[in-house]
């Protein structure tokens, strides 16, 4: 049977002095007044029946989610006591799924996204899942078609295609992060797609991957499956999940698998406009741009400037800026932050040296 899980971990602290650690970016209602994870709930609406969508999030953040999310429930969301990187949380959705359904395939989705068009996103998901139901060995990754050499993501080569599964194709290696020469290079030769962070595979093939690649996760992951729905479900995942190694499903999980000869690790391109709501300048994609570039959430004034971004949580609050170029402006009721837009990466530093109460 088929199922989703939402990864809706990260603190956003890029997204700092509107993300905090009491609510991070994704259960911001800043898009369109709606949170990065209900617009991802939203997107699975098709994919797989309710019962079987899971969001796997902070503990902390349960009782925000479930009010974010009306149908979702308590055993549905999957509670992270810390987090440990995204391999334990796929590890997690594994075990999860895996203990009621030994053939389950579930789709590993994320809450940073937005993706258009629906259709686009559909269709990739169905043949990702059709892969894997007819292969419990793949492990099926989707590849966002470029549109401008990026060098903040990663990306996935294609390589032959597979017989039988029209715009699927074997996985030939994963690139992290290359330079902008690289980039380039990636783009033009049109064999290339950003790594999307998304996934298919069948929960008993990614615990036992596990017990060879990182054995320590997987004997974690079963002693948690043996413990859930039981009263002590939460207790051991208290006591076990904070001792798990901490690493990225990329490179536990993907990079290993696509040098074993068991396994079978596809890509499936996938057209859709594809923006990461990771920081401000992404953000400001989001919201319209006046003639000069300049971009708001709320109310703002210009005079003689350009490329401004300026953001508010108070729509009564008038920002003004005066002969500004390419800045960003972020207002809260006790913060404010000041930041030129091609430093908007150190946003994370800052919000870390402010006082406890205010990150």
């Amino acid at each position: 049977m088929r199922y989703a899980m939402i990864m809706a971990g990260g603190s956003g602290t890029r997204l700092w002095p509107m993300s905090r650690q009491a609510v991070p970016k994704q259960l911001l209602r800043f898009i369109g007044g709606r949170s990065l994870l209900s617009v991802a709930a939203e997107r699975i609406r098709t994919l797989v029946p309710e019962r079987n969508r899971y969001v796997c999030a902070g503990e902390k953040y349960r009782n925000l989610i479930r009010a974010d999310i009306p149908w979702i429930d308590d055993a549905h969301v999957l509670g992270e006591p810390m987090g440990r990187d995204t391999v334990n949380a796929v590890a997690f959705g594994a075990a999860v799924v895996g203990k009621d359904d030994p053939d389950a395939v579930f789709a590993v989705l994320t809450s940073d996204h937005l993706i258009t068009p629906q259709a686009e996103f559909e269709r990739a998901m169905d043949l990702g899942f059709r892969l894997v139901e007819a292969d419990r060995s793949r492990l099926a990754t989707f590849a966002i078609t470029p549109t401008f050499p990026a060098t903040g993501f990663g990306y996935v080569e294609r390589g032959d295609a597979i017989a039988g599964f029209e715009g699927a194709f074997r996985a030939r290696r994963f690139v992290e992060k290359p330079d902008r020469a690289r980039a380039e290079e990636y783009l033009a030769s049109g064999g290339f797609g950003w790594n999307s962070g998304m996934f298919v595979f069948s929960a008993r093939t990614v615990l036992e991957a596990l017990e060879r690649f990182r054995p320590e996760t997987a004997a974690g992951m079963h002693e948690i499956r043996a413990a859930w729905g039981t009263p002590s479900a939460q207790a051991t995942v208290d006591r076990v999940y904070p001792q798990l190694p901490k690493i990225s499903v990329d490179y536990a999980l993907m990079e290993p698998a696509s040098k074993d000869p068991s396994l079978s690790v596809c890509v499936v391109p996938m057209s859709v406009d594809w923006k990461d709501v990771g920081s401000w300048p992404s953000y400001g994609e989001t919201l319209p741009a006046d003639t000069d570039g300049n971009r708001t959430n709320a109310v703002a004034v210009h005079a003689g400037s350009r490329g401004v971004l300026a953001l508010s949580d108070d729509p009564s609050h008038v920002i003004a800026t005066v002969g500004l170029q390419d800045l960003i402006v972020v207002r809260t009721k006790d913060a404010t932050l000041v930041v030129r837009a091609d430093l908007a990466e150190k946003v994370k530093d800052i919000a870390g040296l402010v006082p406890e109460a205010l990150r």
